[in-house]
Parts: C-alpha cells; structure tokens; sequence
C-alpha cells in the first residue's frame, strides 16, 4: 500500500484544479489556493528564465534554482546546499504562498529540477506539492495555452515554513548507511559518473564506497514522463529496496537525488534520506574515500 498519494499532477488534472479560479482569470476572481513554480534548470546554465518568458503555464511564477533553492558555501558543503531556512521561506513569500496553498512545480527536464522545489517545499512543511508529469512538454502537448513574458510579481505571501519534515542525511550518515546490511545508499547520477568513466564537474571522479547506482533517467519512459507506479516498484526491488529498507539517495549535487526521492514514493515506498551535499561535497573532502568501477 502507498504511504501518501501520488506526489505527481497530470496537465488535465492540473487544468481543472485551476480552472475558474486560475491565477489568471482576471479581476474580481477569488484568489486560488493553487499555485504553480515553474523550475526550469540546467547544469551549467544559462538560467531558465529565458525559457519561462518564451512561455510559461499562465500565472506560473519563475524560481531560480540556483539563488533560490540552494545556498552557497565551501566545496566541502557540495554545489547546491540547502539554503538557509529563512531565505527559502523569504523566496517561498516572493512566489506568493501562503499556508494552505497547494503548489504544482514543473520543468522542461522531466521534472529532475522541480523535484528538488517539491522535496525542499516538503521539507519544510507544505503538505500538498505535486510535481507536473512531464513537465512544460506536457502542457503544450495537451493543447493548453502558455504565458509569454514576465509574470506581475504576485503580491508578497504570508507562508512560514520549517526545516525537518523530511529525512537527511550528512557525509558520515550516509557512509553508514552504505555499509549497513539492512540499508542501500543509491546513487541518482549517470551510470558512467558513477563508474568513474567521465566526471564533468565534481574534482574526483568515481562514487560513494558502497552506494548502489540507481540513474534516476531509468525512472522514466520515452516520453520523459515518470514509469507507472508498479515499474518503479520492480525496478526498486531489483536494486534491493523494499518497504523495509534503509534508504537514502545522493547524486552530483542534491537536485536530481530528489528526483530519486520522488520515484520511491510514485513507487509507493517511504519517502527516502536525502544527503543534500552529495557527490560534490564528498569528493571536495579529501579525507573521504571514492571508488571506481561498478
């Protein structure tokens, strides 16, 4: 049995919960409780501003993943940290939310950038935060207009937000866990990072001494939408995870390991421990030991 809905939105779904009372249905309407971010992202740029103006879902608010999902700091604290909790609730206000709001998050990447605003959003308290399945593709593929430009700056919301909701992991849990019999560390990034084969970023290339590799490209279908709910389970448990593991996921940087996250609970299992600092963090420490090869 799932432990709590499916955290993903359909665009025919995501059209009707808008509906009337969309964000952008004019003066005098009440204002909806829903509320859409629009993530998009890429490693190393440029911003996916660009893209938002050329267009958006309308009413969706443009967030930057990396001044307004991540933090900043030494190496050794990894590529996109989490930021401090009270930037991300002053960000959370600039977007418009407000407690209660229900949040919808989507990208042009298959929803491996806006999986780290649901797992951040999560974390810090928002209950109902829905990833869009497929992402931007799948709004315009369903026929449903777009935005152009930029969004009125919605007026300031009052939402507070709180660290801990969700499972984390640092650099010795997640050694810990990786050694643990009864736990599985799994690796989100591309199975040649992983072996050691290429590393583009990170100063050392290779993984986490006992961390199973898990490319979170292999949740996904051909259209880049994420596998039904019992293909994730089979995949999972071919891996070693049940409803009884210890898990936590990691990647390059802590963004598409929320990726990961979010497969584990579309498979309805628990939701996982994320190690935020992830592979660049680790091998920006050069006391942590790496290992190459599968």
């Amino acid at each position: 049995m799932p432990t709590e809905p499916s955290p993903l939105i359909t665009a025919a779904a995501l059209d009707v919960a808008l509906g009337a009372e969309s964000l952008w249905s004019g003066a005098g309407r009440r204002r909806s409780a829903w509320r859409v971010l629009d993530v998009r992202w890429k490693l190393g740029g440029p911003p996916g501003r660009e893209e938002y103006e050329r267009g958006h879902i309308p009413g969706a608010v443009y967030v930057d993943l990396d001044t307004e999902l991540a933090g900043h700091g030494a190496p050794t604290n990894g590529r996109h940290p989490l930021p401090a909790e009270e930037d991300f609730q002053a960000a959370a206000r600039r977007w418009g939310l407000d407690d209660g709001d229900a949040v919808v998050v989507y990208d042009d990447a298959s929803g491996t950038s806006a999986a780290r605003a649901w797992w951040l959003l999560r974390h810090a308290g928002v209950r109902d935060v829905r990833v869009l399945d497929g992402g931007i593709a799948a709004w315009r593929d369903a026929g449903y207009a777009v935005q152009t430009g930029m969004l009125v700056p919605p007026r300031p919301g009052g939402i507070t937000l709180r660290y801990g909701e969700l499972p984390t992991l640092d650099a010795d849990a997640s050694a810990a866990l990786a050694a643990r019999a009864d736990g599985i560390l799994l690796d989100a990034r591309a199975a040649e990072r992983f072996r050691g084969e290429v590393e583009p970023v990170d100063p050392r290339p290779g993984h986490i001494p006992g961390a199973v590799s898990a490319p979170t490209t292999d949740n996904l279908d051909a259209s880049g939408r994420m596998l039904p709910a019992e293909a994730l389970r089979e995949r999972f448990s071919a891996l070693g995870v049940d409803e009884h593991t210890a898990v936590g996921v990691y990647c390059g940087s802590g963004v598409t390991a929320a990726h990961e996250a979010l497969a584990l609970v579309v498979a309805g299992l628990p939701m996982p421990a994320l190690y935020a600092g992830s592979y660049s963090a680790w091998s920006n420490d050069p006391s942590r030991p790496v290992v190459t090869g599968a």
